[in-house]
């Protein structure tokens, strides 16, 4: 059935007025003090809907933003929502390679895009069949029109009348083994996120003021920075530029959140931050890590230093955000937690059958945010959306007290001496050593051609001696067994990540022997 409160934009933006927060500031930009309150985003998010409805961009359109995190955003997103056009926030760090490819497989019929961005973007608008119209937030070039012009005089909309089981908006996957596929969502799964994890675990409240690290491109970036907040009449900070830990910790000290969005490899770098120049002084009540799992000791070290613990949280771009995760008051380092509630979890081997406490599986979840599809890729669809159940690719192993480890992507285990063994283990373990800031652990192939591991550390400081890396391979074979400790280690200046933090372990292996 249609209803015009079916349409996610009626819950998240306008229904803020009624309750009187409409003076209420929903965004703030932390470089430029710019700053959009609940009734401008309301007011503005309409006519959105109605500049892109009066430039004849039709429903279930695609709208591709290009758009770095500020208030434009969210007027955008919540505009092409109102109009039934589906947007598609793409990361804003790809090349331009990547962004041809994606706005051919989108079809988009309108690119919104930062002027900052306008650069990498431009050679891949040439030639696009699809594309009628190109909208620059800043200064238009030629054959383009300002976003302040498009938007001018054009009539103010209402959220169109939708089924909640309608697709909403695109997510384009980080990448993490290859190219980015199109995820389409629907509208009631903004919803469910924030009545699941929004409420039980972040315990949002409307007296928050959120930072996450991560963009709103990002599916965690999105909800931490829209649907959370929204969902309760909070304020967010935008931070515009790229979270170096020096940028994230002055942040805090100057916006002053209450709730801070991390990625582990931002927390290892904050740590190494303050272990220098001290800790910042926000009001922090609550901060969360997900896109890989947090390493034990960078979680502790956090907590020691701010007094506040790291909620380690597992999600996906096909669940739109985290259905896995440790709890206030419940967090025990090194693992990922329960389920979130309203999710249901399964453990499996390579035949389906659950597995037993103490075995590793692959992990599969059940909830009302799993996405529909991967847009034209129908094989990768069937063989991950199975019924009721998304399967993530991620392995896991299950304690006694019914918590779950991390053990690795279904890619990155792979087997020493017989034995499984979890990259993420080794990594762990490494990172524990006080030299190491970064580690990354793949097979490589011995004289033998035996699997063993091997490891890319990035260190804290100085150059590595052969002591060090000695050092290094004792301090593994000490935390976690003999058997486990790398083989080999190999000191380099950064590991290969995707825009969202999440190490790119299949470029670590391409083409890789010892």
């Amino acid at each position: 059935m249609l209803s015009k409160e079916a349409n996610a934009a009626s819950y998240f933006v306008d229904r803020h007025d009624d309750a009187g927060r409409g003076a209420k500031i929903a965004y703030r930009e932390a470089q430029t003090g710019r700053t959009l309150s609940y009734e401008a985003l309301a007011n503005g998010s309409g006519i959105v809907a109605g500049a892109l409805s009066r430039a004849g961009i039709r429903p279930e359109e695609r709208a591709a933003m290009l758009v770095l995190d500020q208030i434009e955003f969210p007027q955008i997103f919540w505009g092409a929502l109102k109009a039934g056009v589906v947007p598609v926030p793409l990361n804003t760090l790809l090349s331009t390679s990547v962004y041809d490819v994606i706005l051919r497989d989108s079809r988009a019929t309108i690119l919104l895009v930062s002027q900052a961005l306008w650069d990498v973007v431009a050679p891949a608008v040439t030639d696009n069949p699809y594309l009628r119209h190109v909208v620059i937030i800043g200064d238009a070039s030629e054959g383009t029109v300002r976003f302040d012009q498009f938007i001018a005089d054009a009539p103010k909309l209402d959220p169109l009348p939708v089924n909640a089981d309608e697709v909403a908006f695109w997510l384009y996957s980080s990448g993490s083994t290859g190219q980015p596929k199109g995820v389409a969502h629907v509208h009631s799964a903004l919803k469910a996120t924030a009545d699941t994890y929004g409420a039980h675990v972040l315990e949002i409240s409307e007296d928050d003021v959120v930072l996450s690290a991560a963009k709103f491109f990002f599916a965690y970036g999105l909800g931490n920075a829209m649907t959370f907040p929204l969902s309760v009449g909070a304020t967010t900070i935008l931070f515009t530029g790229r979270p170096t830990p020096q940028g994230m910790i002055e942040t805090l000290n100057v916006e002053k959140p209450t709730v801070f969005c991390g990625v582990p490899t931002l927390y290892a770098a904050m740590v190494a931050e303050m272990d220098r120049k001290g800790v910042p002084t926000a009001p922090l009540r609550c901060c969360i890590s997900a896109g890989e799992a947090l390493p034990e000791d960078i979680g502790a070290r956090w907590e020691k230093h701010t007094g506040i613990g790291v909620l380690d949280g597992v999600g996906s771009t096909e669940m739109l955000h985290i259905f896995l995760s440790n709890r206030p008051g419940d967090i025990v380092y090194g693992t990922s937690g329960v389920a979130v509630p309203g999710y249901d979890l399964r453990l499996v081997d390579e035949k389906d059958v659950e597995v037993s406490v103490g075995e590793v599986g692959e992990l599969l979840v059940s909830g009302a945010s799993a996405a529909n599809c991967y847009w034209n890729k129908r094989d990768k669809s069937r063989t991950t959306f199975e019924g009721m159940w998304t399967r993530t690719g991620d392995k896991y192993e299950r304690r006694a007290d019914g918590r779950l480890t991390y053990c690795g992507r279904t890619d990155d285990m792979f087997k020493v001496s017989g034995i499984w063994l979890s990259p993420f283990e080794v990594e762990g373990a490494l990172v524990s050593h006080p030299a190491v800031l970064e580690a990354a652990v793949v097979a490589a192939q011995d004289a033998d051609g035996l699997d063993k591991p091997k490891a890319f550390v990035v260190l804290q400081d100085n150059a590595p001696d052969d002591d060090l890396l000695e050092s290094l391979k004792a301090h593994v074979k000490d935390r976690i067994g003999k058997w486990k400790y790398p083989r080999w280690i190999e000191v380099v200046e950064e590991l290969p990540k995707t825009a969202t933090g999440k190490i790119q372990r299949f470029k670590l292996r391409e083409g890789d022997s010892c």
